[in-house]
């Protein structure tokens, strides 16, 4: 899939990424404020940036107070294409996260499930069930002890 053009970061829509990063419902009018643009000015670029792909505006839940009792990384080394392996991984609707790495693994996948049960199921079916995967490595979360989208824009 071709990625979209890229929206210039220059230091304001860095600016306008760090308000969003700290609070993702504060409006335009009090970031146009604090950044030194209009509201309408500040509306322009923040669908510049989601449009482009270089800023997504999401709520992030806690996932066991909305059902998904089970989530783990798990770590793939394939024999084969990697990227048809990570494109279908991210087509699964329990895979939250894919990632290429150099290292021991291929790919890094981060599923979120609703039981122990699916989790299985996920493995011996979506996963292990691709012909290129040669073998898996599953770490189940215990706790999920800090999770935070605010590293600013450097």
């Amino acid at each position: 899939m071709p990625q979209p053009p890229r929206a210039p970061l220059d230091d304001t829509s860095k600016a306008i990424i760090e308000q969003l990063q700290a609070d993702g419902r504060r409006s335009y009018a009090e970031i146009g404020r604090a950044v030194g643009l209009s509201e309408a000015a500040v509306r322009q670029r923040v669908q510049r940036l989601t449009e482009s792909g270089a800023m997504q505006i999401v709520a992030v839940t806690d996932p066991m107070q909305l059902g998904f009792a089970r989530q783990a990384m798990i770590g793939i080394k394939v024999s084969g294409d990697i990227g048809a392996v990570a494109d279908a991984l991210a087509e699964l609707p329990s895979v939250s996260y894919v990632v290429m790495t150099a290292g021991s693994f291929d790919l890094l996948v981060e599923v979120v499930c609703t039981s122990d049960d699916e989790l299985i199921g996920i493995l011996n079916h979506d996963i292990r069930g691709l012909s290129a995967v040669s073998s898996t490595e599953t770490f189940v979360y215990l706790k999920l002890h800090k999770q935070l989208y605010d590293w600013g824009t450097r």
